[in-house]
């Protein structure tokens, strides 16, 4: 997934901008690649659609595939293999908007057998019944990064193969601070110090704008004992019913958000238009982002170091969501056989895991592909380390009544319109009265 800028935008159901979602910057679509014969056993060359319409699914490809324009290469080869080696016709198409599209185009009948995307899709499938329970043997699943298979359920069942996950940490500049701070309060000493002696012109960039960014304030409450959006039920699942984002460590989380705000550390000013610059130019010696800020800071001449995210006083460490990107069956496949055995099979293989790993460069979900990767590539072990302690973002549909409310209210709180307490009673108030509205 690119950005994960959740704001107004997000209450309408589009989750990551990319990473965006969820899955990487935003597909540009180009000319529609011809149908193959049938004879052929799949196109060779991902199809892509007509501006920004869904895909047209071919009724005689044995197997199609949604997945973004990034992604597209990378599936396609396997996809090749897997119509080689069984036989059949694959399909792999590019989709400018997979969650909504998928959802629509599977009411009548004409969606992919399988889809790419975030788990924090999931509540809403299974709810509109359009995805299917997957048939990922024990023995498999312990193959995966813990969190990463944890991301795939909804109400104990599985319902996906992850192959990425992705969190946002702390980035800095090791020509200005050898070594990250470990608080706020060292974090904010040390880059108040560095503008004091003109070797930087702000703090911290961070995503904040003026609509809010719940993704990037997240983690200031859940520093905090029972601090957070929703509480977790003994299973792991969220608890839609219990929200906490007005409970007592959500409060001083928002307390920690008005102080930055008041010294001008985090800004409403500071959104995607302009956050990396910020960095990149050498103007901030810190920013909080994650694995999509690496290579624009590579490509500007940055000397980067990747930590965790710092703690807050009073509290602890802040913790992250993590995001977990997957493989769905659609609940109306064409060959529910087939589409399993593709997303139960090919998927869980380590070559594939590497293959989509190069696209984003977010850690693999497999623990083989993450270990290898990591031996040899310090960012991914970072990013992965930086993400240890966070919970998986949550995936039941009451959190598409979240991102906009709570958004606006940090923003509130940061720029001065609101007092902490006050904002986030009316956030959790609005929220509340947007998840019984359903």
């Amino acid at each position: 997934m690119h950005k994960r800028a959740f704001g107004g935008v997000a209450v309408m159901g589009v989750a990551a901008l990319a990473l965006s979602a969820c899955g990487g910057s935003t597909p540009t679509p180009s000319s529609t690649q011809p149908a193959p014969a049938a004879s052929e056993t799949t196109t060779g060359v991902p199809e892509t659609p007509t501006g920004t319409a869904a895909p047209v699914r071919d009724a005689n490809v044995d197997l199609v595939i949604w997945t973004d324009a990034d992604r597209s290469k990378a599936v396609q080869k396997y996809a090749d293999e897997f119509a080689a080696e069984n036989g059949v016709t694959v399909k792999v198409q590019i989709s400018t908007d997979t969650r909504a599209q998928f959802k629509d185009a599977t009411k009548v009948g004409k969606g992919p057998d399988v889809i790419v995307g975030a788990h924090d899709w999931l509540g809403e499938l299974v709810q509109n019944s359009t995805v299917a329970p997957i048939n990922l043997s024990a023995d498999v699943a312990s193959q995966f990064l813990p969190n990463a298979i944890a991301a795939t359920k909804f109400n104990g069942q599985s319902y996906g193969v992850p192959y990425a996950v992705e969190n946002i940490g702390l980035m800095y500049n090791k020509d200005l601070v050898p070594n990250p701070p470990k608080t706020m309060d060292e974090l904010v000493a040390t880059g108040e110090q560095l503008v004091k002696e003109g070797k930087a012109k702000q703090v911290l960039s961070q995503f904040v704008s003026k609509t809010g960014n719940a993704y990037f304030a997240y983690p200031y409450l859940s520093a905090f004992p029972d601090g957070g959006i929703f509480a977790v039920k003994d299973n792991g699942d969220y608890d839609p019913n219990k929200l906490l984002v007005n409970s007592p460590g959500s409060i001083k989380g928002g307390e920690v958000l008005a102080a930055l705000g008041k010294k001008k550390i985090l800004s409403t000013n500071v959104d995607d238009t302009n956050q990396d610059a910020l960095f990149d130019t050498k103007a901030a010696p810190f920013m909080i982002s994650g694995p999509w800020s690496v290579a624009k800071a590579k490509e500007a001449g940055v000397n980067y170091g990747i930590a965790p995210l710092p703690s807050l006083a009073g509290g602890g460490a802040m913790k992250p969501f993590l995001g977990v990107q997957m493989f769905y069956v659609s609940s109306k496949a064409k060959n529910a056989t087939l589409a399993q055995e593709f997303v139960t099979n090919y998927i869980p293989r380590k070559e594939v895991q590497l293959a989509l790993f190069e696209v984003g460069k977010r850690p693999p979900a497999l623990k083989a592909a993450y270990d290898e990767v990591a031996a040899s590539d310090p960012d991914v072990k970072a990013w992965y380390e930086a993400g240890a302690d966070g919970l998986p973002m949550p995936n039941i549909p009451a959190m598409n009544s979240v991102w906009g409310p709570f958004g606006q209210a940090t923003a509130d709180i940061i720029s001065g319109k609101s007092d902490p307490k006050t904002r986030l009673d009316a956030a959790a108030k609005e929220i509340a009265a947007n998840i019984a509205k359903g």
